[in-house]
């Protein structure tokens, strides 16, 4: 059975990576045949930088160009439109032609709001062609298509973490060594607010802060602040930095995703939409992430976070921040374990695809 997605570029790299990493979990869990179109080959590369080649397959997964005009290929038994991105009308149309029923997933993007469980699985046809798209929801909860985890993820981050040091891990980016009570920070963000402030704050406070920054070289020292700016990391290396890190600032969904995982404290940056209709995601995130923290601890979490989203100054909300995050690391780990309880992205996509097959076989004409 062959799988297609199709994925533009609009978060940047978190697009491209949730549909990477996607489908190299696919391949790897249920040997599936998977091609992958992306528009923009350089953010792919980035991701992946054994792309090279129109065509190349990397861990299994066949790599392409979504060009204009759309090169004509036989549809895959799959399709998977990634975020809404609409596919080729051509395609569509040889969709439509095909002898043997497909199955059109709509991946959407992530939310932990209310009205995602009522959408979820969902059917729509198309106006004009015999076909009928589905749209399937990631998310935190039952009812949903849950999150993207590789099978054994947390059992390979617990071993990496005891066989290696932090201190280990960051000689391969800086001979300095690190303060033992330093705070080590990961930070990839859009363009949060206050961030000049924080940094201030950060270098006239009394615990050493190390700022790692996953992009270029440069590195800068004010005070107790130390930033180290890391060259561009592939998606296993990032997983490893959040591992490695005490607190972690992650933006989109990729890196929020992966942040959970990592089972450390973090703070999202959420992309920014029009009408702040993004801060209700955020609200609605946080609602359900805080189910079990007290709620002092959930009321300093809350007012870091909105001022990281501009909502607030990150600065004066800092302090009290700092001062939950030793009870915020326990809440991580414990968040982190209840989510890998429940099924993965990966086998609710395989299961509803399974599942729709057999219906459709049951329906086919003798």
């Amino acid at each position: 059975m062959k799988w297609e997605f199709f994925c533009r570029v609009v978060d940047n790299y978190g697009d491209v990576g949730v549909c990477w990493r996607l489908s190299r979990a696919l391949v790897a869990e249920h040997g599936v045949d998977v091609r992958l179109w992306v528009d923009d080959w350089k953010t792919l590369s980035k991701l992946c930088p054994q792309a090279v080649h129109d065509g190349d397959r990397v861990a299994g997964v066949e790599l392409r160009r979504w060009t204009d005009p759309f090169p004509l290929e036989e549809p895959a038994d799959v399709v998977i439109e990634a975020f809404g991105c609409d596919l080729p009308k051509n395609h569509e149309r040889a969709m439509a032609a095909r002898r043997e029923t497909l199955i059109w997933i709509n991946l959407e993007y992530l939310s932990a709001e209310s009205w995602v469980v009522g959408c979820h699985e969902k059917s729509s046809p198309h106006p004009e062609l015999p076909l009928t798209k589905t749209f399937f929801f990631p998310g935190f909860v039952k009812g949903t298509g849950g999150l993207i985890l590789e099978k054994g993820l947390p059992d390979r981050r617990d071993k990496l973490l005891k066989k290696q040091s932090r201190s280990d891990w960051l000689h391969t980016f800086t001979k300095k060594p690190l303060h033992e009570d330093a705070l080590v920070v990961s930070l990839f963000a859009y363009e949060p607010h206050g961030l000049a402030d924080l940094l201030r704050c950060w270098e006239q406070g009394e615990r050493p802060v190390l700022v790692l920054a996953p992009e270029g070289r440069l590195e800068t020292a004010h005070g107790a602040l130390h930033i180290i700016t890391l060259p561009f990391m592939d998606q296993d290396g990032y997983d490893e930095l959040l591992w490695h890190c005490d607190l972690n600032l992650v933006r989109g969904e990729d890196s929020f995703v992966r942040a959970q995982w990592a089972a450390r404290p973090f703070v999202w940056n959420i992309y920014p939409q029009k009408d702040d209709a993004h801060l209700k995601k955020l609200d609605a995130f946080f609602a359900l992430y805080c189910t079990n923290l007290r709620e002092e601890v959930a009321s300093k979490m809350a007012s870091f976070w909105r001022a990281w989203n501009g909502r607030g100054n990150a600065a004066e909300a800092w302090p009290a921040f700092a001062q939950a995050l030793p009870e915020l690391k326990n809440h991580a780990r414990a968040w982190c374990n209840t989510l890998a309880a429940r099924p993965s992205l990966v086998t609710a996509l395989w299961q509803f695809v399974d599942s729709s097959l057999k219906k459709l076989d049951k329906i086919s004409p003798l």
